[in-house]
């Protein structure tokens, strides 16, 4: 099997398929064996794991992905790097290669034909400019899938895993964590990939939950009022909920809802908890539901 975290034999591999990184995929190949080591064990992959792999690019993350599972599938959108892929996984005879744009293939058709269903978890070296509508598509379409671990920007690791009050929690950390727990596993310097991106990296875990967070009348309507509560972030959550236009509602009605679930109105919205959103959207949903009588 190749050494593909060797920088020569990855840069010979490379020259002799006539492979050149591409910008616009977002290509950074990770290196560092102590990380894909990490990867492994932070996302539970044992002999009876079904593994989902997305990106995998010339194969560092599939070589450690096939030794440690039973199945791995991996989509990978650059038909350059599948000749480099054939040759780097070879080896191993529990890899299936999907050439396709993860966003736009059908994942739970895939997930049905390719795996059992019983133990499916994804891991990834996302590209990072994708990052959020990869792992939004993969948490909000009720896939049966048990875990995501990926590598993401440090930026949007701290976005995920954040808690509410800071500059980092927002829409996202709402959304990641209605769905899922939360958790960074290690922090990646740019020198432990191929090219080296020009900002650290983190390996996140998210364990998917039987049942979101919050139970919610609409989650439709959740999601909106958590879009508007940050869609004027120097707002208060007042001005933010009206300005935003997303609920569709007067003033007077949204001060009244704040003051229904007890949320002072010159609060910002990054001090909500899930909790509190939820709240908030049940009032909302009632005052609609009268609307409509």
């Amino acid at each position: 099997m190749l050494e593909l975290t060797s920088p020569a034999v990855l840069k010979s591999l490379l020259a002799r398929h006539g492979f050149h990184f591409s910008k616009s995929l977002g290509q950074n190949f990770l290196l560092d064996k102590n990380v894909l080591d990490e990867i492994v064990h932070a996302a539970g992959i044992d002999t009876d794991s079904e593994v989902l792999e997305i990106g995998p690019g010339f194969g560092t993350l599939t070589q450690a992905l096939c030794s440690a599972a039973g199945k791995v599938a991996a989509i990978e959108i650059d038909s350059a790097a599948l000749p480099v892929l054939e040759e780097t996984c070879a080896p191993f005879d529990n890899l299936t290669v999907i050439h396709g744009d993860v966003l736009k293939l059908d994942l739970k058709s895939l997930i049905a034909e390719q795996f059992s269903g019983h133990t499916v978890k994804v891991a990834a070296n996302l590209p990072y400019y994708i990052t959020s509508p990869i792992l939004t598509m993969l948490i909000e379409n009720e896939l049966p899938i048990q875990s995501i671990t990926v590598m993401v920007q440090k930026e949007v690791a701290d976005r995920l895993c954040a808690a509410p009050g800071g500059k980092e929690y927002g829409v996202l950390s709402v959304a990641v964590q209605f769905y899922c727990t939360a958790q960074t596993v290690c922090i990646v310097p740019p020198e432990s990939f191929m090219p080296p991106p020009s900002v650290d990296s983190a390996v996140v875990h998210l364990t998917l939950r039987n049942t979101p967070a919050v139970e919610v009348p609409d989650r439709a309507l959740f999601f909106r009022v958590v879009r508007a509560a940050f869609a004027l972030r120097r707002k208060t959550l007042l001005n933010s909920l009206t300005g935003s236009g997303l609920l569709g509602l007067s003033k007077e009605l949204i001060a009244y809802a704040l003051d229904e679930a007890q949320i002072a109105p010159n609060r910002r919205g990054e001090t909500l908890s899930l909790e509190e959103f939820a709240k908030l959207c049940e009032i909302f949903f009632k005052i609609k539901e009268d609307f409509k009588g």
